[in-house]
């Protein structure tokens, strides 16, 4: 029987998917943004989604949601935000913004998980801010949790992804549980730090986008998001891997039902000519001294990927990097290869909810390994799954938030950027304001 875990703060599901690629069977799914408990529903439909805060949320709310009962849980992973550090003298746990980082202590703690991994931000690890993990650490130990230490800051980019992109991780075990060993660096990345032996070199942008059609070609990603087209290029091993072509592709996941003649999360954006010569005389690597945008080298790795602000907070664009050989900005599509999303793997239709979703997602080969690590701890022998997954309603990912928060009957959250469902028939107006944005910061 597979070992199961419960995902709180799901987002979109990177974390998830990791796991889920590293032999659990993820259950359940804490997630209070009901456009990305949308897409969490359509890429994970046996999976029970739970569109609260963690807030109050008691373990047996999860354990019924998850149609568990009193089987034992074996991990609970997720990150919760942290925003509130005190003053020299006060506990930082006791800042009321970090309240759902006692939460999430809390409900490990009531599950009785054997064991959890706490993922969040690096700058927790430098200056007054390591009071705060001194203190989660101490909160843990009072739960009945032993915290591996000492705690690693993990990037992205050596565990197979093409991107720079350092999460703190925090794993622990419950007394008594062996606990578990971080993960050992699995592939060099491909810039100029030295190399380690015995590491194979890990893939670039090209290796990750190159085999991808130009976005720009299809008239119909204008006013929609996917398109047919037997345009693919010979992938790379790391791009064939994120087609599924091979059964290895799957890990210890579950195989799921998708078309891969269907390129999907590619919603065009419009750009000026003047953006697009800008574009183009960007140096690969460099920054586009307008805009701002980096602009990806072929053979090297992107920036980290950036989330945007949410609703509450502006609804502020992420800047998407500048593809390395066409005059734009990657897609969706493009921003989730260089994540380490499979193609099967769905976003909001919108270029904003899609790209907030993956800025805001561990990339799932970090979370693959980690997952990993949990399993070994566990003496686990993970197994793959015979079973094939049908995805869920693709009405799922046309979904703003009212139609999200009246699908799963919850209040709709407070957004600059609410829109009525049916994003499919408004892409139109997404690009033209889209392009008004560009046409302004380049004069």
């Amino acid at each position: 029987m597979r070992p199961i875990a419960i995902d709180l703060f799901a987002g979109a599901g990177g974390m998830s998917l990791g796991f889920e690629q590293a032999g659990f069977d993820v259950v359940a799914a804490v997630e209070v943004d009901p456009v990305h408990c949308a897409v969490h529903k359509f890429n994970f439909p046996h999976c029970a989604v739970i569109p609260k805060s963690v807030l109050g949320l008691s373990a047996a709310d999860i354990r019924k949601a998850a149609g568990i009962g009193t089987r034992r849980v074996d991990c609970v992973f997720g990150g919760p935000p942290c925003q509130g550090f005190s003053l020299i003298g006060h506990r930082v746990l006791d800042d009321p913004r970090n309240s759902l980082v006692l939460e999430f202590v809390r409900i490990v703690a009531e599950l009785d998980a054997r064991t959890f991994v706490f993922e969040n931000v690096k700058g927790l690890t430098v200056g007054r801010q390591r009071a705060f993990l001194e203190e989660l650490v101490q909160a843990f130990d009072q739960a009945g949790y032993t915290v591996t230490l000492p705690w690693r800051v993990l990037d992205a980019a050596d565990f197979g992804t093409p991107q720079h992109r350092l999460r703190l991780i925090l794993m622990g075990a419950k007394k008594g549980t062996p606990s578990p060993v971080y993960p050992l660096q699995s592939t060099n990345a491909a810039d100029a730090r030295r190399p380690l032996p015995g590491l194979a070199t890990g893939p670039t942008c090209a290796d990750a986008l190159g085999d991808l059609p130009d976005a720009d070609q299809f008239a119909a990603l204008v006013d929609s998001d996917e398109v047919q087209t037997s345009d693919f290029k010979q992938p790379s091993r790391y791009a064939a891997e994120l087609r599924c072509l091979e059964n290895d592709a799957w890990h210890f996941g579950y195989v799921r039902d998708w078309n891969p003649s269907i390129l999907t999360s590619s919603a065009r954006t419009i750009h000026t000519d003047i953006s697009r010569r800008r574009f183009a005389n960007t140096e690969a690597g460099s920054v586009e001294p307008i805009s701002r945008f980096f602009k990806l080298p072929p053979e090297g790795l992107s920036n980290t990927l950036r989330a945007g602000t949410d609703g509450a907070r502006g609804a502020f664009t992420s800047p998407r990097p500048i593809h390395y050989a066409h005059a734009r900005c990657i897609t969706v599509r493009e921003m989730a290869r260089l994540h380490g999303f499979p193609d099967w793997f769905r976003f909001n239709a919108t270029k904003w909810h899609g790209a907030r979703q993956i800025g805001n997602a561990v990339p799932p080969p970090l979370a693959r390994a980690i997952g990993a690590s949990i399993i070994a701890a566990l003496n686990a022998k993970p197994a793959r799954p015979f079973e094939t997954v049908p995805l869920g309603d693709a009405d799922l990912l046309y979904m703003e938030l009212s139609g999200a928060a009246e699908h799963f009957g919850v209040p709709r959250p407070n957004s600059r950027r609410d829109r009525k469902s049916g994003a499919k028939k408004r892409r139109q107006h997404e690009v033209e304001a889209e392009g008004t944005y560009l046409r302004a910061i380049n004069g």
